[in-house]
């Protein structure tokens, strides 16, 4: 008899047994109905068929022996940890080491509590298998998430072959494969999605990146940085370039946070196509559910530029003073053929026409893109702020300051213009004894005064400084008011009474705020030392300061360099000279926002005070010149608060009848800084309890400056602190000479 082949489907030869072959054929017809030896009917049809057509044979019993399918998974690679709500990979082989083809197929996956596949079973998903010949293997992966309602704990995840039961197998009990699992709480996962950026830019360009943020987990993701690479692959190494972060906040699960981000390509990156990647959690700040997915790579072409940036058309000054500001102008070509991106112009003094690294910095403009053969018109404000040599020196332009441009000459940025800088500066006396006849003059645009006879005997420190010569001239500071921030003053001594300021807007004694600046009945100014209206002197030292700024011009005592100023009294310090930085610094803001046009501070010590050092700056902004003593030490620098006269305001060093720095006096220092000198040495002046003493110190110094700047201020009212410290210093005595 032979092999019969239907469906694709062979049926086995059949063997003669002892029993009849009439039984068999009646027991097949009887079975075949119901499909007791195929599953498919066509099968047991044509097998009851070829029985049927051979009813002539000799009666003879025969066995039948059929070749099946046998599935089984193997080589399954399922994570051990994941997260509820997560989504995992699943790989997997299915074999069939059957003996029959097997028919396409679904493989099903479960969470179980144990290694069995029983009803109470977490079904998760499926996965369709194709047809599968006899003794081949076939590689499968999917995905399949952790429902956010499964609880936290360890499993067997279960993958089942065949589990719809359509393969014929020859054995149906090996189609499971149990792995253990341990599922932990939520957790966040956050991806990048919806990034758009350039697909080409320029080395030494500027891109901006905009991208989102989503949290795809289910917790909440604490804030954490994206960062930034350009790579050759779609992945991150450590020989990635890194570009920058950006700091993405606290993200809810389920929710996306829109990004942008600008980074710089620098011009040593090499040209040529890159991948720009964003990394998500790129500090890795808290566990994902899925570390692997937190990165997007975009394809990025980076190109070279072709421009050439140079300095034309330089226009400076031949001749400059350290301290002083001066104008600059120039302009800033682009040579080459392509578009240049912004940069920004550094300028330096040199002693030759090359950049080093001992040339002095002085500052930069910021230059706006250039299209091919454009220029920019620039101008600036420079200013030698370090006390250096006076001498001869070029002044160097260096076109893409920071070298950010990438440029077809990089050789060419540098112009060099001869300049003459002049430095009246010392460090020892900084820029000298002051000259009111000089200042006064320059407030109004002037040279100088004419000399007038010297006053003499107890006059002299107002005949050194040039005071009666501007007097001469009718300057006496009339309408100016002058704050004495100090141990207060006797506003009762008969050379003082009727230059004592009064706060008019204030009723005396009615317990009330009057003028609602915040002091009750401040009708003579505020004592911060017990934060009351009480500003009488007990010390002496305030009122000594007061009678040199403006004693009564009379027939007795004193004379005050700006004899017709008014004199508010500012107590900060207690009857023994002792006060603290608050009070200090609340004096100056007081005395600012009560109308003070200068300020006397005979005060200083080391360390510097950031209270009392804001005060400074806020007394300069409101158009208040703030005089400071350098100090009794005889130091190399000056106290504080006079050594912020770098910036604002006026240190006061003190000098004898004779013009020689005095040696209790500390010196000016190696930084450059506002610092002229006066008399201090053996001055006459007011003291409390209607009395007169001779006494020395920087004290004694500041208010013979702080008269001064009254008397340019009745000039000139409208100066303001630059202004008036640039022409104290200028017209002081070691700039004379120079």
């Amino acid at each position: 008899m032979e092999l019969t082949e239907i469906n694709n489907s062979i049926i086995a030869p059949l063997t003669k047994t002892d029993n009849s072959f009439a039984d068999f054929t009646n027991d097949c017809n009887s079975n075949f109905s119901n499909g007791s030896i195929f599953k498919s009917s066509s099968q047991n049809n044509a097998l009851a068929s070829i029985i049927a057509n051979n009813s002539n044979l000799n009666a003879q019993a025969i066995a039948v022996t059929l070749n099946q399918a046998d599935l089984i998974i193997q080589n399954t690679v399922i994570p051990s940890l994941a997260s509820i709500g997560s989504t995992i990979e699943l790989k997997y082989q299915v074999k069939n080491q059957g003996t029959s083809n097997a028919v396409a197929s679904t493989t099903k996956f479960y969470l179980s509590q144990d290694k069995t596949l029983s009803n109470d079973d977490r079904y998760l998903g499926y996965d369709s298998v194709d047809i599968i010949a006899t003794g081949v293997n076939t590689s499968e992966s999917t995905t399949i998430k952790i429902d956010n309602s499964i609880a936290p704990g360890s499993y067997y995840l279960i993958s089942q072959a065949d589990s719809n039961k359509v393969v014929s197998e020859s054995s149906e009990s090996n189609n499971i494969v149990a792995s253990a699992i341990n599922l932990t709480p939520p957790l966040p996962d956050v991806v990048i999605q919806n990034a758009v950026s350039p697909t080409s830019t320029a080395v030494g360009s500027n891109i901006q990146l905009n991208y989102q943020v989503k949290n795809q987990g289910y917790e909440t993701a604490f804030s954490s940085y994206t960062l930034f690479y350009l790579s050759k692959d779609s992945t991150v190494s450590d020989d990635d370039v890194y570009l920058g972060s950006d700091y993405v906040d606290i993200l809810a699960a389920g929710a996306y946070s829109s990004e942008s981000a600008i980074f710089k390509i620098q011009s040593n990156i090499a040209t040529g196509s890159y991948y720009l990647i964003f990394q998500a959690d790129g500090n890795g700040d808290f566990i994902e559910s899925n570390e692997n997915n937190n990165t997007l790579a975009k394809a990025i072409n980076i190109t070279s530029t072709k421009t050439d940036l140079i300095v034309q058309n330089a226009v400076a000054p031949s001749l400059v003073s350290v301290g002083d500001s001066w104008k600059i102008s120039y302009q800033i070509k682009n040579r080459g053929v392509d578009k240049a991106f912004p940069s920004a112009t550094m300028f330096y003094i040199s002693k030759d026409k090359t950049l080093s690294d001992d040339d002095l910095y002085l500052g930069y403009n910021d230059v706006g893109s250039l299209a091919a053969g454009a220029y920019s018109s620039k101008t600036s404000s420079l200013r030698i702020g370090q006390n250096i040599t006076a001498g001869s020196y070029y002044l160097l332009y260096k076109a893409d300051g920071y070298n950010n441009v990438i440029e077809t000459n990089e050789s060419n940025n540098i112009v060099a213009k001869a300049v003459t800088v002049k430095n009246s500066f010392s460090s020892t006396n900084g820029y000298g004894l002051i000259n009111a006849a000089a200042a006064v003059a320059g407030a109004i645009g002037q040279t100088t005064f004419a000399d007038v006879p010297n006053l003499g005997g107890r006059n002299w420190g107002a005949d050194i400084i040039k005071a009666p010569e501007v007097w001469a001239k009718g300057y006496t500071g009339k309408g100016i008011l002058v704050a004495v921030v100090d141990t207060g003053v006797d506003r009762n001594h008969p050379d003082l009474s009727a230059n004592i300021w009064k706060n008019t807007k204030e009723i005396a004694g009615n317990g009330k705020d009057d003028d609602g600046n915040g002091y009750i009945d401040d009708v003579y100014g505020w004592n911060f030392v017990d934060k009351n209206n009480k500003t009488l002197d007990k010390n002496g030292h305030g009122t000594h300061v007061a009678g040199t700024i403006a004693g009564v011009k009379n027939s007795f005592g004193v004379t005050g360099i700006a004899y017709n100023a008014k004199i508010m009294p500012v107590k900060v310090l207690d009857d023994r000279g002792s006060g603290s930085d608050s009070a200090i610094a609340n004096g100056i803001r007081y005395a600012v926002d009560n109308g003070a046009n200068v300020i006397n501070v005979s005060i200083g010590k080391y360390p510097g005070n950031t209270q009392i050092q804001s005060a400074v700056k806020y007394a300069s902004s409101k158009g208040a010149i703030v005089v400071m003593a350098a100090g009794n030490d005889g130091g190399s620098t000056p106290y504080y608060p006079a050594s912020y006269a770098q910036d604002w305001g006026l240190a006061v060093g003190a000098v004898d009848k004779y013009r020689n720095l005095a040696n209790f006096s500390n010196r000016a220092g190696s930084e450059l800084l506002s610092y002229v000198t006066a008399p201090g040495v053996a001055i006459y002046s007011t003291l409390p309890g209607n009395k007169y003493g001779t006494w020395n110190g920087t004290s004694m110094a500041t208010p013979h400056v702080a008269g001064v700047v009254a008397l340019m201020l009745n000039a000139n009212k409208s100066l303001t602190d630059a202004q008036v410290r640039k022409i104290l210093t200028a017209s002081a005595g070691n700039s004379l000479k120079a």
